[in-house]
Formats: structure tokens, C-alpha cells, sequence
């Protein structure tokens, strides 16, 4: 079948294009096969392209080290698909061949560029029915990865969420758009720090307040907003020696990473002492900011089926005109989920070759990785 694969780490002269990748094959009674009619590309991948991670991915594929070094090659890039169910397991009992699904597979797994997919059955949720198959690829990876922040780590959702102010560093990102969206839908009062640039966008998706780090220091800008109950991280570095000042102490509030070590430590120290190095950090923070009143989080992309079920009743009950897709392609209003769709990653339509484009355009062909 045709795929994109890389056969070793390294720059774009890696990636590869095949006619001759094996169709997979269901090896456990929980996993169906997707025939892809789109995937996406995310930053993950381009990453995952040059070998970030690796040592930490190589240890989940293959936990007792009985294959070989360099067995994960060819690796399949992609984390976003939607398509139609060709095949299921015994024990599948929510999908059936011939269903329209999306999800995002994890990435230790063989990724979506390609023709066919196998994921787990509880890693699929059936598609959006107000998007096409190319919309609705662009979201799961980046949703998923927020959702895990604002409703799992940070324990947020539509009960709770009335009236908590919000700040969102990195708030035009693909994962920034799209919890503008939730926390808007969930009636919090959201604050977005973007660029000038940017600020248009993220008004129209409903934030209240809009920080432009460009035009002068962000610390100094937000002294003049009341504290926040909650902030999401999207940029790390030097964000978190200041941001947690701005919550509100002995409140229950709560600071939430995206931007960890985790797989930079595991790559760089091994997996014993990258594990025992990234749990001292997260431990000796969250401490450290216990004692003064407030919670600090790290949180990673979740793979689950049950998640994206609640994601696209989301994106299906957008109402009409609440938020237009920030690319022209989309002709349609999609609710709450286009403009995250139209910026956050490049959508590809089925495998085939050809010219590369730029990889954050919203697109209807393939390939895309060239541009990377």
C-alpha cells in the first residue's frame, strides 16, 4: 500500500514515499483497520522525524527489548485520521465495516500516512457529521492533547467551569484555539496571550480578554488583571517562573504544562535515569508550589475514543455562526471547532506523490511533508 515512511532519524531527505508497504493486519480482538481518506501532519511527527523521543517510544513498542535496534524502521509518520472502518476484531462491538470514524493514534504506533491504519477499538470515535473527512482530521491530535489538560489533569468541565477565569499562554496554536473554544463553550471568562497578529482570530473564537506579547512584557500586562483560576501552558521555558503568580492562592487553583522534559531526559540520560530525572522534577515543583497555595500539572496527549465521543458532540452542537473557519476551503460554519481545524496542522487528503506545500496551510492533497 502507499505510505510516507522514514527508514532512520534524520532531516526531510529521510522521508521516503512507497507503493510497497504491507496492508497491516488485525492482531488483536479489540483493533479495527481504517482505510484513511485523510490524515494530518503535527509537530509531533517533525519531531518524531529527527528522533525525538525515541529511546521512550522504543521502550513501549517493545518492552522486553527483544527486537533489534532500528526495528521500529520503516516508521509510518502521522497521528490524525479520519476514514471509514474496513475491518474489525471479535471483540469490536462499537463500529462495524463501513462506519465513518476519526482518531489519533498514539505514537509509538505505526502512524496514518498511509493507506490503511490499525488503531484500537477505544482509541476510534465516530466522525463529527458536521465535517468532511479532510476537516475533521486536522482536530483529534491537538483536542485530544488539550482536553487531557483542561478536563482530565485540570479537572475542568461544563459543571464546574462557569465564571473561572482562564489564561491560555500560547493561545493561537492548534492546541490554544481549541481550548479558547472549550472553555468559551463551558461559559469561563477566557484570557489569550498571542501576537497582534494573531488577535483577531482569537477574539473570534470568544476570548474576553487578548495579551499581545510583542508589544511589551506580558508579566507587566497582566498585573492589571485579576488573578486566574486556571492557566494552560502551551509555550514552557521561561513562562513558568512567572505564570503561576498569577492564580489565585489557597483556591484550588491550578497551573498545567504541555511543555515537558519527559522525552528529552529519557533520550538524553536513558530510560532508568530519565524516568527517576523527570520524577524528581515534577515532584519537587509540585511541592514547591503546593506549599504556596497552588497546583502545578504536566499533562501529555491521551489517546481515547471516549474523549473524542465527547469532542465531536461538541463540534456537531456548534451553533450556526458562532465561529467562521479561519481558511477559505471552509465553506461551511463548523461551531466550535473550525478555526482550531483552518491553523492548527496541515490536513492531507489520500496518499499519493507529488509536489510538497507549506506545512501549515489547510489543504486538500497530498504530500505535505516536503514542506517541513
Amino acid at each position: 500500500m502507499p505510505a510516507w515512511v522514514i527508514d532512520k532519524y534524520g532531516k526531510n531527505e529521510v522521508l521516503r514515499f512507497t507503493q510497497d508497504m504491507m496492508i497491516p493486519i488485525i492482531h488483536y480482538p479489540n483493533e479495527v483497520i481504517i482505510k484513511v481518506h485523510a490524515a494530518s501532519v503535527n509537530p509531533i511527527d517533525v519531531n518524531m522525524r529527527s528522533g525525538y523521543g525515541a529511546a521512550a517510544l522504543n521502550m513501549k513498542r517493545d518492552p522486553l527489548h527483544i527486537k533489534a535496534k532500528g526495528e521500529e524502521f520503516p516508521l509510518t509518520l502521522g497521528r490524525d485520521v479520519s476514514g471509514v472502518v474496513m475491518e474489525c476484531g471479535l471483540d469490536v462491538k462499537y463500529f462495524k465495516p463501513g462506519d465513518e470514524v476519526w482518531a489519533a493514534v498514539p505514537p509509538w504506533k505505526q502512524g496514518t500516512l498511509s493507506e490503511f491504519v490499525v488503531v484500537s477499538g477505544n482509541e476510534v470515535s465516530h466522525k463529527p457529521k458536521s465535517l468532511t473527512h479532510t476537516q475533521a482530521a486536522s482536530l483529534p491530535y491537538v483536542a485530544l492533547t488539550a482536553w487531557s489538560a483542561i478536563n482530565k489533569v485540570g479537572g475542568l468541565n461544563d459543571n464546574n467551569c462557569t465564571g473561572k477565569r482562564v489564561l491560555i499562554l500560547g493561545a493561537s496554536g492548534g492546541v490554544g484555539t481549541f481550548a479558547i473554544q472549550v472553555m468559551k463553550a463551558w461559559d469561563a471568562h477566557v484570557t489569550a496571550v498571542c501576537s497582534q497578529d494573531a488577535s483577531e482570530l482569537v477574539r473570534k473564537l470568544g476570548a474576553d480578554d487578548i495579551i499581545d506579547y510583542k508589544s511589551g512584557n506580558v508579566e507587566e500586562q497582566l498585573k492589571s488583571l485579576k488573578r486566574f483560576d486556571f492557566i494552560l501552558d502551551n509555550v514552557g521555558g521561561s513562562t513558568e517562573t512567572w505564570a503561576l503568580n498569577f492564580l489565585k492562592k489557597w483556591s484550588g487553583a491550578t497551573y498545567v504544562t504541555l511543555v515537558t522534559p519527559f522525552l528529552l531526559n529519557v533520550d538524553r540520560l536513558g530510560i532508568a535515569d530519565g524516568m527517576l530525572q523527570t520524577g524528581v522534577t515534577v515532584g519537587s515543583k509540585t511541592l514547591k508550589h503546593f506549599w504556596q497555595g497552588v497546583h502545578y500539572r504536566w499533562a501529555f496527549f491521551m489517546p481515547s475514543g471516549p474523549y473524542l465521543d465527547d469532542i465531536a458532540k461538541l463540534v456537531d452542537a456548534g451553533k450556526e455562526g458562532e465561529v467562521r473557519a479561519g481558511d477559505p476551503k471552509f465553506g461551511s460554519k463548523t461551531g466550535m471547532s473550525a478555526a482550531a481545524m483552518g491553523i492548527s496542522q496541515s490536513a492531507v487528503s489520500p496518499v499519493s506523490s507529488g509536489k510538497s506545500v507549506e506545512p501549515t496551510r489547510f489543504i486538500t492533497g497530498l504530500p505535505v511533508l516536503g514542506g517541513l
